[in-house]
């Protein structure tokens, strides 16, 4: 394996351009168009930059790195890669679209791979043209720093797909863990409810913010309180999420809590736009309420 390409250059594409391509990985990084794709470039030197300053890496090896990614366009040039990653919003429809039309490129020994959180990837993999070299590949925030993906097989999935993810996975010197095909797989299974009621807790009156968080992180050894880490993810991935298990399992224990709708349908998303649980347009988070 040699080449491999990013559908999405936002936080979590980047991410995983960036840990690919120091890696070794020769990278082609895309989005809807070149300008987002050069953009998701730009801060991975941005973030290449810092490390420099606090000398993690030298020049050269961040020069050498960052030479080895490649924004491009559209899809045609993904033909060359041996493995293809999509890491758009968490919406269906959007992913489905994008397998669609990069599945018209693929390569006879290329696997087509998603970052989804919580989609089932059986589902996904309908709109792929080869559900055996199909499979889902979960990376966590912020990708470079974050030692964890989780492996899902679908339905399809062929023994091979998964040996040439598990080389892949070896290389960045990530664990890889492996979750069958079921909604919310591991990690989000678990995490997703207990945001969910912390949301409940906070719209209930349990508690004010900081207490909760402070609770949770102290209490439970976290390294970060629930609210603070919804407002990291991003709320509106955080109602998707929570919205794809409830609607997967039809089980009530995943119904979105409605603080957290009220404050989506705000536009209150988190760090993203300065506002969530907490305000981010000064030097230090304040809670909100």
């Amino acid at each position: 394996m040699r080449t491999v390409a990013v559908i999405g250059a936002g936080q979590m594409g980047a991410g995983i351009a960036q840990v690919s391509a120091a890696a070794g990985y020769h990278v082609l990084l895309s989005d809807i168009d070149l300008t987002r794709a050069e953009a998701g470039k730009s801060g991975i030197a941005k973030q290449l930059d810092r490390q420099v300053e606090k000398a993690k890496i030298s020049r050269d090896d961040a020069d050498a790195l960052l030479g080895r990614i490649q924004p491009v366009a559209d899809y045609a040039p993904m033909a060359a890669a041996d493995l293809i990653i999509e890491a758009a919003t968490e919406r269906e429809e959007i992913k489905r679209k994008i397998f669609e039309n990069v599945g018209k490129v693929l390569g006879a020994e290329a696997v087509l791979a998603s970052n989804t959180s919580s989609i089932p990837i059986t589902r996904l993999a309908q709109a792929s043209p080869d559900p055996a070299r199909f499979i889902g590949v979960h990376f966590f925030n912020p990708v470079p720093v974050m030692g964890l993906i989780e492996v899902i097989r679908g339905l399809a999935t062929s023994q091979e797909t998964v040996a040439k993810i598990e080389q892949y996975g070896a290389a960045l010197g990530k664990r890889l863990v492996f979750a069958n095909d079921a909604p919310g797989f591991i990690v989000n299974r678990v995490l997703m409810p207990m945001l969910n009621e912390a949301c409940f807790a906070l719209g209930e009156g349990v508690a004010t913010i900081a207490d909760i968080d402070a609770a949770c992180q102290l209490g439970l050894n976290h390294p970060m309180g629930p609210l603070t880490l919804a407002d990291f993810i991003g709320l509106d991935t955080c109602l998707e999420i929570t919205n794809v298990l409830f609607t997967s399992t039809g089980d009530p224990k995943f119904r979105p809590a409605p603080l957290l709708v009220k404050y989506v349908e705000a536009g209150w998303l988190g760090r993203k736009t300065k506002r969530g649980f907490y305000d981010y347009t000064g030097d230090v988070p304040v809670p909100t309420r």
